[in-house]
């Protein structure tokens, strides 16, 4: 009896773990994400250790993401012409071989801030491939009508790590030394690599066109996006958004320190707020998830995440701060959630992986340029100005692109992307 209702509920909340191939995707993705953030952290603090700089600290996460915002767009050209299985494959192998070539150079004390720095670009490459035919593949295991859910399991799956990854990270660095932070997550891909090797799916592989050069299927991919309102407005919303409000790396260690005047531990605590606030988001997603992407939803949670940020500028203490974190971090989820759903159903499966690659270009290749811009201001203005200002610059062109495209006709196509 218990077994049958529990069997309803994840039929009725997470119709997208009935599907077997996703089940194995889902499963490694579960492991190898621990792992993820268990490197994040063992990183930073090996970089602080080598180098004591927070401006070389942060020059390693722009190395890491800036592969993103060069190559993200030729990526997208290249992704459909061969099978998704295969690409993910190769792109979870090469981050495998990363982390264990980082965790040797720790363990054989040979480690050097540059080799750092070329592993986190290389980092940032493989990843270029990796997210948008991560994004793409998932229509392929459950289809158009579980997509939602599962893109919201996934984001479930990533919020747990974050809070759980770090503390495990944070403990075996203070025991064992971050080099086996580095160890555990090469190892953690072999979790993704078994269950790719199980998923059996019929791969979509787009027809190469005679005389079309990658510069050209780039253009064809914009003009695609630009011809249908739904598209247009979510890709200008997550530019804006993904370019403003997703710099709490920057903003809440700074805030901490120079305007609660605290110290780690209460840093640790407002990133957890952040990560409980998001996994309520994603819990959500995966729970409401059957009535399909709505843009209403993603149009006022832009709002509000602006309002949020605006609202931590004038915050003075650790509580008021944390609840606005939480607040946050559910309407980042949702937001992220429902315009990675929209996009990946209403474009043409022969568009979608340069739609998605046009996405992991505005929501995490604009990463360098919002943390350059973030530190920047909070340089010169403090913690409080950045927060007020990302949250202007956040509010003022989305209202902008909400306005401007209630006014357009909607030339939005259904689900089956029969309409450009």
């Amino acid at each position: 009896m218990i077994l049958s209702s529990g069997e309803r509920f994840i039929h009725k909340h997470f119709h997208a773990l009935t599907h077997r191939n996703f089940r194995y995707f889902w499963l490694g993705q579960c492991v190898s994400l621990i792992g993820t953030w268990m490197q994040n952290i063992g990183q930073s603090w090996l970089v602080l250790t080598l180098t004591g700089s927070p401006f070389l600290l942060g020059l390693i996460a722009a190395m890491q993401f800036l592969p993103i915002t060069i190559f993200s767009l030729f990526a997208g050209t290249l992704i459909d012409k061969f099978p998704k299985k295969k690409i993910l494959l190769v792109t979870q192998s090469v981050s495998m071989v990363l982390a264990l070539t980082l965790s040797i150079l720790v363990f054989t004390h040979t480690v050097q801030y540059s080799y750092v720095m070329v592993l986190a670009f290389l980092l940032g490459v493989t990843n270029t491939f990796d997210m948008p035919t991560r994004q793409s593949f998932n229509i392929e295991i459950v289809g158009k009508e579980d997509l939602m859910n599962a893109i919201a399991l996934n984001s479930t799956t990533f919020n747990l790590a974050r809070i759980i990854g770090p503390a495990i990270g944070a403990t075996m660095m203070a025991l064992l030394g971050p080099a086996w932070c580095f160890l555990l997550n090469g190892l953690s891909f072999i979790a993704v690599i078994y269950g790719l090797t199980r998923i059996q799916t019929t791969p979509y592989v787009r027809q190469k066109k005679q005389n079309v050069g990658i510069f050209r299927e780039i253009k064809d991919g914009f003009v695609y996006i630009s011809r249908d309102k739904r598209l247009a407005q979510t890709i200008l919303l997550v530019t804006v958004v993904g370019t403003m409000a997703y710099n709490f790396n920057v903003l809440i260690p700074v805030f901490t320190k120079d305007v609660l005047h605290l110290k780690e531990q209460t840093y640790g605590v407002l990133m957890s707020c952040l990560g409980i606030g998001s996994l309520i988001g994603a819990l959500t997603m995966s729970l409401r998830s059957k009535t399909g992407p709505k843009m209403a939803v993603s149009i006022v949670c832009s709002i509000l995440i602006s309002i949020f940020l605006i609202l931590n500028g004038f915050a003075t203490s650790p509580y008021v701060t944390g609840i606005l974190l939480a607040l946050n971090g559910t309407c980042n989820i949702l937001f992220a959630t429902t315009c990675n759903s929209t996009l990946q159903m209403y474009a043409k499966d022969e568009y979608r992986s340069r739609v998605m690659s046009i996405y992991s270009l505005v929501f995490a290749g604009s990463t360098p340029i919002g943390s350059l811009f973030t530190g920047s201001v909070a340089s010169h203005f403090g913690a409080n100005g950045a927060f007020i200002a990302c949250g202007l610059l956040c509010l003022i062109p989305c209202s902008i692109i909400i306005l401007l495209y209630r006014k357009k006709p909607d030339s939005s196509g259904d689900p089956a992307g029969n309409q450009a």
